[in-house]
């Protein structure tokens, strides 16, 4: 059995009337990347923020590296390190001065910091910045500097909370190679992210986080089989209709409505089924708007636990926080 570096059971916590985080459990195994995965909103950060001591517990309990949060958080802090996803730099500190500034925090000796320091940069390649001004610093620079100064103390666990978020897709994939390369260095990785494919490049493990809760969990491919092997995205000018007759096909697992149409799980290989579906479907007089066949995605896997997709939901709280700000 693989050694739990994280155990959380029970973990709720309410901001006056709104319930962010709801009775969650889950362990996070040594060595591994762990992904939480869910749209803005959905208590990811409000977990994290509790895990690395910013938050106090509310109701659960929380056990990192052997330390017991609530009566340990002193031992805990010295564990792990944490980005944020918003930015934390001083602009107008040098790199290196970034670097040294975090180390004298952590009261580490001089000798260990410069050493560790010089490595870090190395490894992050911004030894050639080190006396640049963090305010000239482009995104994705500013970001690696982030992820070294969390690995100066040595965590046992490094916290990522939205690490690419605002970041070109050239830069996100770079960023993406560090992360692992850090993994592979035998540190632990506790991501969170709404990107799908971040999700899916970077985790052994995901948990899905939705509205607080957590409402799936497991390996990528897992979670994908668990929906089905082809995917049938189906709009027609009679859904209902639709989906009434297709109930009634053996070779169909689920169907969902989205905002744009069904959505289909096959227990078959979806080329061979499609000319029949589509034959059932017109025979019945219901005209086919569009079909599209694919392979099962963590979109598709987002969709069927929760009925819509991810983006649907960042939109409605953009769009409620807007009429918010508008009161």
């Amino acid at each position: 059995m693989e050694e739990q570096i994280i155990s959380v059971k029970g973990l709720s916590h309410r901001y006056g009337d709104l319930k962010a985080v709801d009775n969650i459990s889950f362990n996070v195994e040594k060595g591994k990347i762990f992904s939480f995965l869910g749209p803005n909103g959905a208590g990811k950060t409000t977990t994290i923020n509790i895990l690395i001591t910013l938050l106090p517990i509310q109701d659960g309990t929380v056990s990192i590296s052997g330390y017991d949060l609530k009566t340990q958080h002193k031992s805990v802090r010295k564990s792990v390190g944490i980005v944020f996803q918003e930015e934390t730099l001083d602009r107008d500190l040098t790199v290196w001065e970034t670097m040294e500034f975090h180390g004298r925090i952590y009261s580490l000796p001089k000798d260990v910091r410069t050493t560790r320091i010089d490595e870090l940069l190395k490894v992050v390649e911004l030894i050639d910045k080190r006396d640049e001004l963090v305010k000239n610093l482009s995104g994705g620079m500013k970001r690696r500097l982030e992820i070294a100064r969390g690995l100066l103390t040595r965590p046992k666990v490094l916290f990522l909370d939205e690490p690419t978020i605002g970041l070109d897709p050239q830069t996100r994939y770079s960023v993406w190679d560090y992360i692992k390369k850090v993994n592979k260095e035998g540190v632990t990785i506790f991501l969170t992210t709404h990107y799908m494919d971040e999700a899916d490049q970077l985790s052994d493990v995901i948990n899905i986080i939705d509205n607080g809760e957590i409402i799936a969990k497991g390996t990528s491919n897992s979670l994908k089989d668990e929906i089905g092997k082809d995917m049938i995205y189906l709009e027609t000018d009679k859904d209902e209709k639709s989906t009434q007759i297709l109930k009634k096909i053996s070779e169909i697992k689920k169907i969902k409505s989205s905002s744009k149409g069904l959505v289909i799980s096959l227990n078959v290989e979806g080329s061979r089924f499609l000319p029949k579906l589509i034959k059932k479907i017109e025979n019945e007089g219901i005209e086919i708007k569009s079909v599209n066949l694919k392979k099962p995605s963590l979109d598709d896997v987002f969709i069927h636990f929760t009925g819509r997709e991810l983006r649907e939901n960042q939109e409605k709280k953009k769009n409620k926080s807007i009429m918010g700000g508008m009161n």
